[in-house]
């Protein structure tokens, strides 16, 4: 078993602490600032989405451009500089861990032009838009954080995330 986080639903809250303390990690590291976890919830039960870092990684086979990939460590990981955004390991994610997310040019030139390039229905994992550069987003475990623990985990008001070490799981 790899290094992952664990939810522990009947504690979470679903304040979305999580997801803005993992957007503003990884806007510290000059990375995308989309969370790298989603937040699921329904009427009896909330619980924070993540990356299993599965040992037969199904992102990692399909990824074309080798820019989903696994670590030393375990961890799977996206390099944003060669991903091409096409979708594939998003879909090849069996537990949803995966989404495309990008930055706006109009972020950087700061015109918009609202010009639809999907029909409203369409599935998100279908849709783009213009000036935007897609990029697969996932847990990559915080990687660039000094102190080695992902935010999520860290900033979680009521404990309900925590780190799994492959060692502490041997030991049970």
């Amino acid at each position: 078993m790899n290094r992952h986080i664990e939810i522990e639903p009947s504690r979470c809250i679903a304040c979305g602490t999580c997801m803005a303390a993992c957007s503003m990690g990884h806007r510290r590291s000059g990375l995308q600032a989309q969370p790298r976890l989603a937040l699921f919830q329904s009427r009896n039960v909330a619980a924070a989405v993540t990356c299993h870092h599965c040992e037969e990684a199904a992102c990692v086979k399909v990824c074309p451009t080798d820019a989903v990939t696994r670590d030393a460590d375990g961890c799977v990981r996206v390099d944003e500089k060669n991903c091409v955004g096409c979708k594939l390991c998003s879909i090849a994610c069996p537990y949803g861990a995966i989404h495309i997310g990008g930055t706006p040019t109009t972020g950087v030139v700061g015109i918009e032009y609202s010009t639809p390039t999907f029909v409203g229905a369409t599935s998100p994992i279908l849709q783009w838009k213009i000036g935007v550069y897609s990029c697969a987003v996932k847990c990559d475990q915080c990687i660039s954080e000094p102190s080695g623990k992902p935010q999520c985990v860290t900033y979680c008001v009521t404990k309900a995330l925590r780190l799994i070490e492959p060692a502490a799981e041997e030991r049970k």
